[in-house]
């Protein structure tokens, strides 16, 4: 440490650091501010290795501050996504408090909150890799599912007048990255997309598809037929038969949507008998801790888009608009005003 009483060690420690280069200066104080935290017994925020404020994720109109953390993990700064869903950056509260204020009131007009409340409570502590004073961020998951609840809150009409325009940006949202997929909008704006492991698209692969096959389960709910016959005008009773392009259609709308490569992954794994035909389901083949669970999820968003659509042409579109098939060129933004019903 310099003697400041000193001035000749004054002056050499001026010399010193003049001669330091930037990226010299900041490790160093990034290593002073390390020893600091240690001190103090905190632990030390997560240095983020791509990211730059002058590169958001845009979504739109919108603008969230967003980096890349070891271990792959993409987070949104914590201000930026509380006014990405339309919250004001006013009012002395900070934006965990405000996100947490907002859910808690949709938890008591009855929506379904799960447990965001608790991981906008647990924010990811990190240095921008320019460095600079730590910031708070949220795993990007975080987003689609508080667009969802604020989407749920809106179409319900839990909204105070006030709220209402948080629908509206919440469903803008969800339409951009739905169709583009938020991971790889985020790699594009810190530029990870040049340097993310070229194997990415196996280890998405690998969290889906399990090694064995599992037993079955009833896993697809009976309104998911239900209004699949609805929309077409079939009669449904328990236990009807189901024509065969229903399997088709459950093929389109569930694993084509699923995530990329899983679909073929799953026909590949699934053994056949001597006429080639699957001897088994393809969710059979999804691991049970996580690509059962996405399935889950995915079947409940469907089902939702089969209940309140009036018919099948607009099921369909606002299915490629939500959950657009992988590896299929989106569709342009031109009206259609011709539709042709599904045939049997």
């Amino acid at each position: 440490m310099i003697d400041e009483k000193n001035p000749d060690a004054v002056r050499g420690g001026n010399e010193r650091a003049r001669r330091l280069s930037a990226e010299e200066r900041t490790a160093i104080a990034r290593r002073a501010a390390y020893s600091r935290w240690a001190n103090e017994g905190k632990e030390p925020p997560v240095l983020a290795e791509y990211g730059s404020p002058d590169r958001p994720l845009k979504l739109g109109t919108v603008e969230i501050p967003c980096y890349v953390l070891p271990g792959e993990i993409r987070v949104l700064a914590q201000r930026g996504l509380q006014s990405g869903i339309g919250l004001s950056e006013g009012g002395g509260r900070t934006g965990a408090r405000k996100i947490v204020d907002l859910l808690v009131f949709l938890a008591r007009k009855g929506i379904d909150i799960k447990d965001l409340v608790a991981r906008v409570n647990s924010p990811i502590r990190f240095i921008p890799p320019h460095g600079g004073n730590p910031a708070d961020g949220y795993d990007c998951e975080i987003l689609p599912d508080i667009c969802a609840v604020i989407i749920e809150a809106g179409r319900l009409a839990k909204l105070h007048p006030r709220q209402r325009h948080l629908a509206a940006r919440c469903a803008m949202l969800q339409h951009i990255f739905a169709k583009l997929g938020l991971h790889a909008l985020i790699d594009e704006a810190t530029g990870y997309q040049e340097f993310r492991p070229r194997d990415a698209l196996a280890r998405i692969i690998e969290r889906y598809v399990a090694k064995e096959i599992r037993p079955w389960v009833r896993t697809f709910p009976a309104t998911f037929y239900k209004e699949i016959f609805r929309l077409n005008q079939w009669e449904y009773y328990e236990n009807c038969g189901r024509p065969g392009v229903v399997g088709k259609w459950t093929d389109n709308i569930v694993y084509k949507r699923l995530a990329p490569g899983v679909r073929e992954k799953l026909r590949e794994i699934i053994p056949r008998d001597e006429k080639g035909r699957l001897k088994n389901k393809l969710f059979q083949g999804l691991t049970e801790q996580y690509g059962y669970l996405k399935l889950q999820e995915h079947l409940t968003a469907v089902t939702m888009l089969l209940k309140y659509a009036p018919d099948w042409p607009t099921f369909m579109d606002r299915l490629d608009n939500e959950f657009p098939q992988w590896g299929k060129p989106m569709r342009l933004p031109f009206p259609e005003k011709d539709f042709a019903s599904p045939q049997v």
